[in-house]
């Protein structure tokens, strides 16, 4: 809605901006996506910071909660019995590629002829299972394929890591403790459930399994099977991972009648003061979709320049925050859409690319205190730039004056803040 256009001079209104309202389910739901069902079983002392005990100690603790979500004794100690830290994850990067390069170079790493062609192939040969998993869920089949071809390149790289080791570790370790500890017992549920074997739980270094590269509390709440016969295989059946994502997608509010993203063309001498509207006021502006045509009818839509104004300009509707509960990454979500466009045969991005050099964690964590400081941004300071942060820089841009006001953060935008 318009409201969400006007900003007062450094403030930061409360944004009722369905989008907005999307974001911060979005947040909330990847809160409980990871922690809700098992957040309260676990000790805040116990999950604290990086644990002072051994490894073997820190495991045996985990009963209490286990028990308490009904995980029988011997089905925890086949598990904890001899247990040992997963060797070298403790130096494995806590950052993620899509958070720390910039767009324009993470998109390009997705979109390579190689994924598209193999997408192109993965849809033909799998048609019926895809045509079923959309048509009950009602979520594009492009999608669904571009999400299995960035999370485990369809299927071929799922991890061989034992998911019960790392979760231990990286709980152990401190970083996110109430978070892989709540995923250490949602483990132990799959297997009492008998869904997978212990040898079958295997996954990525951050305890993400099979083809979806679901984290176990996933599994749980999403995780179908394609003709409802046997619990869902993610790590072997590539239907049963096709109708899993699909139900993600719909569980988490997908919405038919919109696409995720358009990009679009901008009339000339546009004054950058809009960012959050209903793309029928975005039609009366004289937006259209780079290729000439015309926009959806309705719903909500925002600008978003993940290159700054240089570079192609998209319209996200709520669908993008959608694909953003699969991970919570700007650069993951969009490259997910132009993948789909590539593997449905659209072209896009009309607009080139430009070279840009993004902001280190550092950086941006400093751009995100200075906004606060200036009442533009009240987020996390997690160095990670998404939706609040644009917005923050957008007001701040209109504030201020500094034109164009695209809400894209620059090392240039970060000096002038720090002389205000």
């Amino acid at each position: 809605m318009a409201e969400g256009v006007n900003f007062p001079k450094k403030t930061n209104p409360k944004n009722t901006h369905p989008l907005g309202q999307a974001l911060s389910s979005a947040m909330v739901n990847r809160r409980k996506f990871l922690t809700l069902a098992f957040y309260g079983l676990v000790s805040r002392a116990q999950a604290r910071g990086a644990s002072t005990k051994s490894f073997q100690d820190f495991v045996a603790e985990i009963w209490p909660a286990a028990q308490q979500a009904g995980i029988a004794k011997p089905i925890f100690e086949t598990v904890a019995e001899g247990l040992t830290p997963e060797p070298g994850i403790l130096n494995k990067p806590q950052s993620q590629a899509e958070f720390t390069i910039a767009i324009p170079a993470y998109v390009a790493s997705v979109l390579t002829p190689t994924r598209i062609s193999r997408g192109r192939g993965f849809a033909s040969e799998l048609g019926d299972a895809l045509a079923r998993a959309s048509q009950r869920h009602r979520v594009p089949g492009e999608i669904i394929i571009a999400i299995l071809g960035i999370e485990s390149n369809y299927g071929v790289s799922t991890g061989r890591a034992d998911i019960f080791r790392v979760l231990a570790t990286l709980a152990w370790n401190g970083h996110r403790s109430e978070i892989f500890l709540s995923e250490f017992i949602a483990a132990l549920t799959i297997l009492q459930n008998g869904d997978a074997s212990r040898s079958e739980l295997r996954g990525s270094w951050a305890g993400a399994m099979g083809q979806p590269q679901f984290m176990p509390s996933a599994y749980l709440k999403y995780a179908e099977s394609n003709d409802g016969g046997h619990a869902p295989d993610i790590w072997r059946s590539r239907e049963d991972a096709i109708a899993s994502v699909a139900n993600f997608l719909e569980k988490s509010g997908w919405r038919a009648d919109l696409p995720a993203v358009v990009e679009a063309r901008l009339p000339e001498n546009y004054d950058y003061a809009a960012i959050d509207l209903d793309f029928s006021q975005w039609r009366s502006l004289g937006v259209t979709q780079a290729n000439g045509e015309s926009l959806p009818k309705s719903g909500a839509a925002s600008l978003y320049f993940p290159a700054g104004a240089i570079g192609p300009c998209f319209l996200i509707s709520e669908n993008f925050e959608v694909i953003r509960k699969y991970n919570m990454s700007d650069a993951y979500a969009l490259s997910v859409t132009l993948l789909a466009e590539l593997i449905a045969g659209r072209s896009t991005p009309a607009t080139p690319w430009p070279r840009v050099t993004p902001l280190s964690t550092n950086e941006v964590k400093s751009l995100q205190h200075l906004l606060a400081e200036r009442g533009y941004y009240h987020g996390a300071f997690d160095g990670k730039l998404g939706r609040s942060s644009r917005n923050a820089i957008h007001a701040a841009q209109i504030d201020q004056g500094w034109f164009p006001a695209d809400g894209f953060a620059t090392r240039a935008l970060l000096t002038k803040l720090r002389t205000l």
